[in-house]
């Protein structure tokens, strides 16, 4: 028969490995959740870094792209300016030409009948 102090060492046995069992438990678990916990938040800081890097991408093609547009605009518009002012010159100047050739002409015309 078994006596009464190899039965509660047994007893004392069982609960150690049921204790260590539990704790094993607790301790994936525990695990488990740390890891959880961890992988949400490397998530949502990658997440965050991602989009500050493509707003910041964005913003720069929209700012390159509004200064091609703007360049563009000015130089067609000073190219339309230039375009004017070289016009209003020439015009002038065929002007000023054909009117001292009118007179030139005139005065000739105004000799010979004087003569």
């Amino acid at each position: 028969m078994i006596k009464y102090e190899e039965l509660l060492k047994l007893s004392q046995d069982s609960e150690k490995l049921t204790g260590r069992q539990a704790g094993r438990q607790a301790g994936r678990q525990a695990g488990r959740q740390a890891g959880r916990q961890a992988g949400r938040q490397a998530g949502r800081q990658a997440g965050r870094q991602a989009g500050r890097q493509a707003g910041r991408q964005a913003g720069r093609q929209a700012g390159r792209q509004a200064g091609r547009q703007a360049g563009r605009q000015a130089g067609r518009q000073a190219g339309r300016q230039t375009d004017r002012q070289t016009d209003r010159q020439t015009d002038r100047q065929t002007d000023r030409q054909t009117d001292r050739q009118t007179d030139r002409q005139t005065d000739r015309q105004t000799d010979r009948q004087t003569d």
